[in-house]
């Protein structure tokens, strides 16, 4: 008799989802109670938990398309709503509709940004993320967070810079600009023992104070999109900042392919028509 494949899903990479989902999770409750450090740690550690599963899933060749589609729906709440909800409840909800309304540029920000890298995969530069992408995007915000309350901060006496870096941040992730996937880098190959020495020397720093530290960096990446962008083009147009740029450059260059193939074929004929 032919086995009968059996129904069910992989356990360790979508145990290290469902843990990032609950970190994020742990995230909205925690800022609801007004534990807004311990808010902004558990988006980190969800980042650590999204970087993990889908690792996992290629090491053990565990991937499938529910591990892919339950990926995209935690990062939502982990890097969508929960930052989102952390920033609210930390420094906008004095601010009235202002303050919900940046809240909810940067959440639907991040459903577009997960939208858009879902139906792009396949055809997108490996080495590039279209625009921030959403768990940058969320360390920046909690990182925000995170300083604030480190340095004893009140967030609603600074509501206005955390509404336009919480709107910014939304806008950066549905943005064109281009920045560094790190997809490139081969971690299998040999280093120096000097680059073990500075990845020490960065865990060092890191430690020394590491809310500082974290939000610095996602500041920095997050500045380095558009000035990659704009270092890379003769003339910044609208399409290089938003728009469906590289959908158009894409049906250039099919087309260009297509009508090269046309001229082959019609100067092969007419090279066989010739006497």
């Amino acid at each position: 008799m032919p086995e009968t494949k059996r129904k069910g899903i992989y356990l360790l990479p979508n145990l290290l989802t469902t843990a990032g989902l609950f970190s994020g999770f742990f995230a909205i409750v925690s800022s609801m109670n007004g534990k807004f450090e311990a808010a902004a740690i558990a988006i980190f550690i969800a980042m650590i938990f999204d970087g993990l599963d889908g690792r996992v899933a290629r090491m053990t060749k565990t991937q499938s398309e529910f591990g892919a589609e339950y990926d995209s729906m935690a990062d939502m709440v982990s890097f969508g709503i929960a930052p989102a909800l952390v920033a609210y409840n930390w420094g906008l909800a004095d601010l009235g509709k202002i303050g919900w309304l940046a809240a909810f540029v940067y959440v639907a920000g991040a459903a577009l940004r997960l939208a858009r890298f879902n139906t792009q995969i396949a055809v997108a530069d490996k080495r590039f993320f279209q625009g921030l992408a959403s768990p940058a995007a969320a360390a920046l915000v909690a990182g925000l967070v995170w300083v604030g309350v480190e340095y004893q901060i009140d967030g609603n006496e600074i509501g206005i810079i955390v509404a336009f870096i919480t709107g910014i941040t939304g806008l950066l992730m549905v943005s064109n600009f281009k920045y560094n996937s790190f997809k490139e880098v081969n971690w299998h190959g040999k280093v120096p023992f000097v680059a073990l020495l500075l990845v020490m020397l960065v865990f060092v720093v890191v430690a020394t104070e590491p809310s500082l530290v974290l939000f610095l960096v996602f500041v920095l990446y997050s500045l380095a999109g558009p000035i990659n962008t704009f270092r890379s083009v003769d003339k910044v147009r609208l399409e290089d900042v938003v728009g469906d740029h590289d959908n158009e450059d894409a049906e250039f260059v099919e087309s260009k392919v297509e009508n090269s193939d046309k001229d082959q074929t019609t100067h092969t004929a007419e090279e066989k028509n010739k006497p």
